[in-house]
């Protein structure tokens, strides 16, 4: 089953960027399509693959962090070719 993930981590310390950056780096360095924005990352694939690679990935980041919000929304189908009609 395909699925479209919207990421937002937002480590709860001064020095928040790096973090970011980091993060990013790791799911792009992946297999999975991977968009970003201002606002938050996507990353699409298949559910059975996907969702071992975030826990692991998430896990790894928050160790690094004290506190850290992490929202996500998971779309049940593969929106990465997704254009505005308007």
């Amino acid at each position: 089953m395909k699925i479209s993930i919207e990421l937002q981590l937002s480590p709860l310390k001064d020095d928040y960027e790096p973090h970011i950056i980091d993060f990013i780096k790791y799911l792009r360095a992946s297999e999975f399509t991977v968009l970003e924005n201002p606002l938050s990352t996507q990353i699409y694939g298949d559910f059975d693959t996907l969702m071992p690679f975030l826990t692991q990935e998430i896990k790894r980041s928050f160790v690094d962090i004290d506190i850290a919000v992490l929202q996500m929304k998971i779309v049940k189908t593969d929106r990465s070719d997704y254009e505005p009609h308007f």
